[in-house]
């Protein structure tokens, strides 16, 4: 951890829900299936920088809830929050968008798919915990490699 880091001041000014969409498309009848879905998440990130020191961070899940290859629950969802970071360049301020900020999202995330699921008169759905920080790595990762293939062409 650089001292750039260590300076950042972080400030949640606002966490909303941007976007729910809710599908249920094989109900009625799936009620009356035994429920052992195979479950395919999606997560995506984005930020948006609206001044000098403030950034919208958006976390956008989609879940996709599948028995015998049809779907039967389609969720998506953005959650979403204004953050002010303060303190720091914009290589310190990076990791905090791609995964502290996420991270503060995230049980916004998981509170709404379990009501969603349950509201939808479906088993409860508890998403598995998200290692944000590997997901940076990975992006980074593959940023990099990107960048090394286009200086070689």
């Amino acid at each position: 951890m650089t001292e750039e880091t260590i300076n950042l001041q972080i400030a949640i000014e606002r966490i909303y829900l941007r976007d729910l969409s809710f599908e249920s498309p094989r109900a009625p009848g799936v009620f009356r299936e035994a429920w052992k879905p195979e479950v395919q998440v999606d997560i995506n990130t984005r930020t948006n920088q609206l001044d000098e020191s403030r950034y919208e961070v958006v976390l956008k899940v989609t879940l996709d809830a599948k028995l015998e290859g049809n779907s039967v629950a389609i969720i998506e969802l953005e959650q979403a929050g204004i953050f002010r970071v303060e303190g720091g360049k914009d290589e310190a301020i990076e990791p905090v968008l791609a995964v502290a900020c996420p991270k503060m999202l995230f049980p916004y995330v998981r509170e709404t798919i379990d009501g969603m699921m349950t509201r939808g008169t479906m088993p409860p759905f508890m998403l598995a915990p998200v290692n944000f920080d590997a997901l940076f790595a990975q992006a980074l990762q593959q940023q990099q490699s990107t960048e090394s293939g286009e200086t070689l062409n």
